[in-house]
């Protein structure tokens, strides 16, 4: 009897699908739970400041989504430790002098923060007092907040790499830690995914509040859980498109050659178009079919209709990231965001009139978009991480250089297949048990 041969991919892209993988279901935790924790914050501190019943009871029932999304959120990043081990263990050798700290102080402080006042946030409503207890919410919150500092530092010192010099072997070393923490892309990525946290959490806030408001459910809770969702998307929607611009502006100057697949460009153009709809076609270096606003990119980008924007055709094809996937990641990130603002301010303008909570449409679209905020983050990141490729470290340390020599494909396909069950166990389980919770409301105990 024959044996089937299977042809598996090569081990390099099935470790970049696994981290992938794993990383995307990662993502969504810690978004959540720092939105979370800064929306707890401040539900505590209307409650002790006014003392109205329904800011303890919205926090008694967010903070048992909250626990859940931090101990997943825990759970998920362990594994990605692994894995830069056993799969990109020549990324860790050349770049774990630089890397490596940054991810200690991490731990050191933001997760030791957070795990050391988490139980106190947690379980001790009632017999702590309520200044210790309120002070354990703001250092959790803080404390995820951080954490997301040091991790946006490394991750943008992969996009803009700098405070470094390169020994003979090919492992970097730390000359100047501000620049290495503070480098060039670094505060706008951290503003542009601390913001991206809280819209996303206020839209699954929003989305779960209009829920309830169209089964008659917890109404008191849910108006106002309604109303702040609203302010977070009037207020930080716009805010996060400005801080967008900004990055995009950033990522222009320090890699060109991303923004160009962002903007599907193939020929270095002056006046350039914003494309609208695109079909890249990568084989032939060009777009077989687009809708464009003519000059828009140039403006955007350099602030004049007639900027230069340069071509992908300026880099050799080994240069270039998949363009497709960042072309329509950037499309798809960026129409959220406008609808996010777009639902926003119809919703304020129904509250205005006070006709919101009697609005169907408007109730069930929160509903529709209430995890619209994570898909956005998902896509936001998939713009980042493979618009930098092939790089890991952008323009020192390519990604073929970067995998274990001697990782097999199968070796990796069936490990990745074991994620792919394990994770939809667990975190299926994990999603279960949020809606069983959500499906709940607030608990009477909590009048």
């Amino acid at each position: 009897m024959p044996h089937m041969v299977i042809d598996y991919p090569s081990a390099l892209f099935l470790s970049r699908l696994q981290f992938a993988f794993t990383v995307s279901f990662h993502i969504i935790f810690p978004a959540l739970s720092i939105g979370l924790a800064s929306f707890l914050a401040v539900l505590e501190g209307l409650y002790l400041y006014t003392r109205q019943s329904v800011y303890r009871g919205l926090y008694l029932f967010w903070i048992k989504i909250f626990s859940l999304c931090f101990g997943l959120g825990v759970i998920s990043g362990v594994v990605l430790s692994y894995q830069i081990g056993t799969n990109w263990s020549l990324f860790s050798d050349k770049v774990s002098n630089v890397i490596g700290p940054l991810l200690g102080f991490e731990v050191l402080t933001a997760f030791f923060l957070e795990s050391s006042f988490l139980g106190i946030m947690l379980f001790g409503w009632g017999r702590v007092t309520e200044k210790m207890h309120f002070t354990s919410t703001l250092i959790v919150a803080f404390g995820t907040i951080l954490s997301a500092f040091w991790i946006l530092s490394v991750n943008s010192w992969m996009q803009t790499p700098q405070g470094f010099s390169v020994l003979a072997d090919g492992r970097l070393i730390p000359e100047d830690w501000f620049a290495i923490v503070f480098n060039p892309s670094f505060p706008y990525r951290l503003v542009h995914m601390l913001l991206g946290a809280y819209l996303a959490t206020a839209f699954f806030v929003g989305g779960v509040s209009s829920y309830f408001l169209l089964k008659k459910k917890c109404l008191e809770y849910s108006k106002i859980g309604l109303m702040m969702s609203i302010l977070m998307a009037t207020v930080v929607g716009p805010l996060q498109m400005f801080v967008g611009d900004l990055h995009g502006l950033n990522t222009f100057e320090h890699q060109p050659c991303k923004v160009a697949a962002i903007e599907g460009i193939w020929e270095t153009e002056k006046g350039a178009g914003l494309r609208l709809i695109a079909w890249p076609n990568m084989a032939e270096e060009k777009n077989d079919f687009e809708i464009s606003i003519p000059y828009l990119s140039s403006l955007i980008l350099t602030h004049s209709f007639e900027g230069e924007v340069p071509g992908l055709k300026n880099w050799p094809k080994e240069d270039r990231p998949h363009v497709a996937t960042v072309f329509y990641s950037f499309r798809i990130m960026v129409g959220i965001g406008i609808l996010m603002v777009a639902l926003g301010y119809w919703s304020a303008y129904a509250a205005y009139r006070k006709k919101l909570f009697e609005c169907r449409p408007i109730l069930w679209s929160w509903v529709a978009m209430g995890g619209s905020g994570i898909i956005a983050i998902l896509c936001g990141w998939f713009v980042t991480e493979v618009g930098r490729q092939p790089y890991t470290v952008y323009g020192v340390l390519r990604t073929t250089h970067s995998v274990t020599p001697a990782l097999q494909s199968p070796e990796v396909f069936w490990s990745l297949a074991t994620f792919v069950i394990v994770y939809t166990l667990i975190f299926g389980g994990g999603m279960y048990y949020l809606f069983r919770q959500i499906q709940k409301g607030v608990p009477d105990y909590a009048h």
